[in-house]
């Protein structure tokens, strides 16, 4: 049975559109998600080479303005942004092809890496796999920390906000998404009025080899199906809203809010709606909430979920089901703890990735009609400079857990913080750190082997006795 007639007119009317069949799409969007390591900034990287300069879909300047808005939503910024071009392309259909293409592998391989580590994660050999992998995590988050600050902090008001994002996370512990919506603001409002220090874009459409939407298959103007419409809207929301949300109120319902599915559910699904700033902001504001706060897992547990996200495909935050998965685990109820550990993840998983497509579904069109629109870019602009700080809280918080084995909570007034109690350091967490930070920064090795490297060193170690 061919896709045309399992999906009836509407899908007969999409299978070729720019000249690309659905399922040359289908082919295309099951490579990207292939190559899909490294967290956003590797996949997107993917996404633009495969999608742009070689298949030429769509131009540069469309593929940037995507990636703006998918950078302005809550949620992972990468898995939003492969929704966007095949919706572009292929309606629909081309959306939901490509983002679920996009997160398979990732929900596959994180599930499998999770039994590993609920059945072995005791081992003496499993810990000291993950103990390397650590030291190179953050390195990886320091890497990224360093890619984004560099795009967005251009001037000195950028560098302000960065700066008193962190200052608010980290000492006062202002809520992220009140940091994110306040730079929003900042930004919107400041280009607005004028100010040039609020603008993004500008080197990459500038670039002389870029492909110019006027050549791209897709074209320069607006597609028939981007127009927005508020019976599409309408419809969107239904469909998206339903899929996300009955289950979760269903489980809320049937189990309450303090069961571990009810408050899984719940967690997740106001994760999708508060992390504005991509993926490494996702995970800063889930590393706080679901250490702190829950409880369902250990700082270095969730290093060990980050560690097996950085080393798969597929999006950053699928480690989101590694901690659904733990949680399930250790709080089971009734249930076999790897029936509800299964069962935890994907609950997880789905919470936050089905609001992806609802975000681009019914914001997508209207943004199409916002290109070039400078507030809108002035709000962007200085949200990624917050996130900045955000992800530099992020790596304080990894480094604390990583290097030391104890810290030590300090209050002054309003401000509070953890200081690491020195005599407490890891001489050989610090050791593999600095290496891997060597490794990337001055030796410019691939974060792939920088982690597997990392990882046998934990392990070589322990065979020595050293940890």
């Amino acid at each position: 049975m061919t896709e045309a007639s399992i999906a009836g007119p509407a899908l007969r009317q999409t299978e070729h559109r720019h000249g690309v069949s659905l399922r040359q799409a289908f082919r295309v969007w099951l490579r990207v998600a292939a190559l899909s390591f490294g967290g956003p900034a590797g996949q997107i990287a993917v996404m633009h080479r495969i999608v742009v300069d070689e298949k030429k879909w769509v131009g540069e300047q469309r593929f940037l303005h995507a990636l703006s808005y998918c950078m302005l939503l809550p949620g992972p910024e990468a898995t939003q942004l492969a929704i966007y071009i095949g919706w572009l392309m292929h309606r629909r259909p081309g959306g939901v092809i490509a983002g679920t293409l996009f997160l398979v592998p990732g929900i596959a391989s994180i599930m499998a890496l999770s039994w590993i580590y609920a059945a072995f994660g005791n081992l003496p050999s499993v810990v000291a796999f993950f103990f390397g992998l650590k030291a190179a995590v953050l390195a990886v988050v320091l890497q990224a920390l360093h890619r984004i600050a560099g795009r967005a902090l251009k001037g000195w008001p950028m560098l302000a906000i960065a700066t008193l994002a962190f200052i608010g996370i980290f000492f006062f512990g202002v809520p992220f998404p009140l940091i994110i919506l306040g730079a929003g603001l900042v930004g919107f409002f400041a280009a607005r009025a004028g100010s040039r220090a609020f603008q993004v874009g500008g080197g990459h459409a500038a670039a002389t080899n870029a492909l110019a939407d006027s050549d791209s298959l897709l074209g320069e103007n607006l597609p028939e199906h981007a127009r927005p419409t508020i019976t599409r809207a309408a419809r969107v929301s239904a469909i998206w809203l339903s899929l996300w949300l009955v289950p979760v109120i269903a489980v809320a319902a049937l189990l309450g809010s303090d069961n571990v599915f009810g408050a899984i559910g719940l967690f997740f699904s106001k994760m999708a709606v508060v992390t504005f700033g991509g993926a490494y902001a996702v995970l800063a504001y889930m590393a706080q909430q679901a250490v702190e706060t829950y409880g369902w897992l250990q700082p270095g547990e969730m290093l060990d979920g980050l560690g097996m996200a950085e080393t798969t495909p597929g999006p950053l935050i699928m480690v989101v089901q590694f901690v659904g998965f733990l949680a399930a685990y250790r709080h089971p109820g009734t249930l076999p703890p790897m029936l509800a550990a299964t069962l935890g993840g994907l609950l997880a998983t789905w919470c936050t990735f089905v609001p992806c497509f609802l975000w681009i579904g019914l914001g997508a069109p209207f943004i199409e009609r916002l290109r070039d629109n400078k507030p809108l870019s002035g709000a962007l602009s200085a949200i990624t400079a917050a996130v900045v700080g955000v992800i530099l809280n992020l790596a304080v918080w990894f480094a604390l857990h990583v290097i030391f084995a104890r810290q030590q909570p300090l209050a002054f007034g309003p401000v509070r913080f953890e200081m690491p109690v020195l005599a407490s350091v890891n001489l050989w967490a610090l050791l593999l750190t600095l290496a891997a930070i060597i490794a990337v920064f001055r030796l410019k090795i691939g974060m792939i082997p920088v982690l597997a490297g990392c990882a046998v060193a934990g392990v070589l170690l322990h065979l020595a006795g050293l940890v």
